[in-house]
């Protein structure tokens, strides 16, 4: 096969983009978080499913800083003007397109996994505190044993505890609702994206791949 026949054949396959942890990291946590947020009332999976995506987040983060060419955050964090001159450009059907993650797309990556991540970690303390479970169960365990005596005082502590408990309990649901708004907002601008610059986004997530040009 002559030269110019690979050529053309590798720009219609196109180019590795995400490695094979990025794509497994990114489908594994949406399902992770949907199964979590849908599954409230059934606290086994609820529970089981918020560690699957936090113990991601944790390995996410690790891999931006020693991964794949565009996993890592060098590669795509910015400020939020140049991320907002893209999205104008991007309605405008006029943006520069990017083999790596946009600036929006930047962005959004890292809002997701600062939110995700407070998603996880309140829900851990509600766990610890309605439940007495988790791996911060034992921190709550000894906040109890040396709660002092059964005073008037340590009545006003318990109510004070109570009351702190509800807010982050309502922190717990509250974070969870905004970056389920997060979800949503990433798959419209992926919608958007895949349409103004005519290639499919969600598949190249799947298969690793983007057009070259």
């Amino acid at each position: 096969m002559s030269h110019f026949h690979r050529g053309v054949d590798c720009m219609r396959a196109g180019i590795q983009v995400w490695d094979p942890f990025v794509r497994i990291a990114h489908w594994t946590v949406a399902l992770g978080f949907f199964v979590a947020y849908l599954t409230e009332d059934v606290m086994t999976v609820h529970v089981w499913a918020g560690y699957v995506v936090g113990a991601l987040i944790l390995a996410r983060v690790a891999w931006g800083f020693v991964g794949s060419r565009h996993a890592r955050f060098s590669d795509f964090a910015t400020d939020p003007m140049t991320a907002t001159r893209y999205l104008r450009d991007l309605m405008r059907a006029r943006a520069k397109r990017y083999i790596g993650h946009s600036p929006a797309g930047g962005v959004m990556v890292i809002a997701l996994l600062v939110f995700l991540a407070a998603t996880v970690v309140t829900g851990l303390v509600r766990y610890a505190e309605e439940e007495r479970a988790g791996p911060l169960a034992p921190l709550y365990a000894q906040i109890s044993a040396f709660g002092g005596p059964q005073t008037f005082d340590g009545e006003e502590n318990r109510v004070e505890r109570r009351r702190g408990e509800s807010a982050l309990g309502e922190a717990h649901e509250v974070i969870a609702n905004i970056t389920l708004g997060l979800v949503v907002f990433h798959i419209l601008g992926v919608l958007l994206a895949s349409f103004v610059h005519h290639e499919n986004l969600a598949k190249a997530m799947i298969t690793g791949r983007k057009r070259v040009d």
